[in-house]
């Protein structure tokens, strides 16, 4: 079967954003996956790099006003689960952005595209909106999108869990079960240190010190959580 035209592909993606774009190129790009670009700057590589940015400050931004009794760790946990890669590629096969994709001919007629694509799409298409309508058209298009996700983390996770949360992450990001080593212990038999790196597959992340090894794995776990959302490391194993 033919493709549809164009320009319907383009007015089903703005239905299901619920916006409509001045600048319609700026969709057009967002839609364009590199394989099926004349070039790389003609592809949604560069609008889904500002995207990623635009997500980040947005769910951080809501987590802030509205749980102000969280402390950055706990921010960060959430935060984690919310932006994964496999919850945006989730929201693109909601909204049907899988349809909508120009794809070369190496990737189109084999069956859906990767979540990898699909998740890369959802941040281009945030990013060209926040240049067509600014902040607030991106923060209108996004809310609801990630507000139950974040309600759902917290309503259903300890807060303290953050082994359970970082299992949950490194399946989504790496397909693989975290482990956690014993790197050293220090002090006397009634009251030793315990320090504890985690590990998933290949990756290492920061280690860090706890009164026991339940406390130390669950400090590691936060340590990791933080590396892979980019932020400060809270538990400093020097």
């Amino acid at each position: 079967m033919p493709a549809p035209p164009e320009d319907d592909l383009l007015d089903h993606c703005q239905r299901a954003i619920g916006y409509r774009f001045a600048n319609e190129a700026l969709l057009r790009s967002a839609l364009t996956h590199a394989s099926g670009a004349d070039h790389r700057l003609a592809s949604n590589e560069r609008l889904e790099f500002l995207g990623d940015s635009v997500l980040g400050l947005i769910v951080c931004e809501l987590l802030f006003r509205r749980y102000p009794e969280f402390l950055e760790g706990e921010l960060t946990r959430i935060k984690s689960v919310v932006v994964s890669r496999q919850t945006c590629a989730r929201f693109s096969g909601e909204l049907g952005f899988d349809t909508c994709l120009t794809l070369g001919k190496g990737m189109s007629g084999y069956g859906p595209p990767p979540s990898s694509v699909l998740a890369d799409v959802f941040e281009s298409v945030l990013g060209a909106l926040y240049l067509d309508g600014g902040m607030e058209a991106a923060r209108a298009f996004l809310e609801p999108l990630v507000l139950p996700e974040i309600v759902e983390v917290v309503e259903n996770q300890s807060g303290s869990n953050h082994k359970s949360t970082f299992q949950q992450v490194a399946q989504r990001e790496y397909g693989a079960t975290p482990t956690y080593r014993l790197l050293d212990e220090q002090g006397p038999d009634h009251s030793k240190c315990f320090k504890i790196a985690a590990q998933v597959g290949p990756h290492k992340f920061p280690p860090a010190w706890g009164r026991n090894k339940k406390e130390a794995e669950q400090r590691a776990a936060l340590n990791a959580l933080c590396q892979i959302a980019g932020e400060p490391i809270p538990f400093a194993s020097g």
